[in-house]
């Protein structure tokens, strides 16, 4: 997991580990430690907004958009449990 980025999919502002997400229950977390699920409440969140007052552009994306290497490790991913797959109909 050390090869995934965590930028704004629209300005590529970087969250610096603060709390400046808020829930709809008032929570405020840093929604990037928790996959975007409130730590109190539960709720997911499907958008984030990025931080304007933090050096970011204030618009909503998806929130897996602003995971960077997702793509790469899923490859590996599948790659290591294809060969598990043929290692397992040879023996």
């Amino acid at each position: 997991m050390d090869d995934i980025h965590i930028c704004c999919p629209k300005c590529k502002w970087e969250p610096d580990g603060q709390a400046y997400w808020q829930c709809s229950c008032g929570c405020m977390w840093d929604t990037f430690s928790t996959g975007a699920r409130c730590p109190d409440c539960g709720r997911v969140w499907e958008e984030t907004q990025c931080i304007g007052h933090a050096g970011g552009c204030d618009k909503m994306s998806p929130h897996l958009d602003w995971y960077k290497g997702l793509d790469d490790i899923i490859q590996r991913l599948k790659e290591e449990i294809k060969e598990r797959w043929r290692v397992k109909e040879y023996a």
